[in-house]
């Protein structure tokens, strides 16, 4: 597309709680179109998350969800960027809508690569270790900033 920006699509809100955030997520947490069997994998997660965590820390599986998000969605990246024939890692900001997605695909990403019997059981665990600032996407995002403070001198060259 040489002119136009593509429309953004509108996402229904899901059927439990009514957010377009847990759509969203069940769209990146869905194989093959299988979006029937992705919301019962993500309701079942929460179903674990609030009996495990949610009521000793007196919120909803939801609010738990939201915050361990929030705990793993990185502010800044590094982008390779060459320079007279040197490559440097420049850091940059995220925009808003980028730094969820990415938030989103991490906590999918890790909670897939965990053990455990089924794909409910692998995601409730990854968002509790989220929620408590730890688990492997909370770790993937303490690198993703590392890497950007490291690289801060190279700010300069920001496109």
């Amino acid at each position: 597309m040489r002119k136009s920006k593509p429309k953004k699509r509108i996402l229904l809100p899901d059927p439990k709680f009514g957010d377009q955030l847990v759509t969203r997520f069940v769209n990146d947490l869905m194989v093959d179109g299988k979006k029937t069997l992705a919301f019962k994998i993500f309701y079942d997660a929460l179903e674990i998350v609030d009996e495990k965590l949610a009521k000793k820390e007196e919120k909803s599986p939801l609010e738990i969800w939201k915050k361990a998000l929030e705990n793993i969605t990185p502010s800044v990246e590094v982008k390779s960027r060459r320079v007279g024939g040197a490559t440097f890692q420049v850091p940059m900001e995220i925009r808003p809508s980028r730094k969820m997605s990415i938030a989103i695909k991490n906590l999918i990403l890790y909670s897939r690569k965990r053990s455990g019997r089924s794909m409910a059981e692998k995601l409730s665990a990854e968002i509790m270790a989220a929620f408590k600032e730890e688990g492997g996407a909370f770790k993937k995002k303490e690198d993703t900033h590392k890497m950007a403070e490291a690289n801060r001198a190279f700010a300069h060259f920001r496109f």
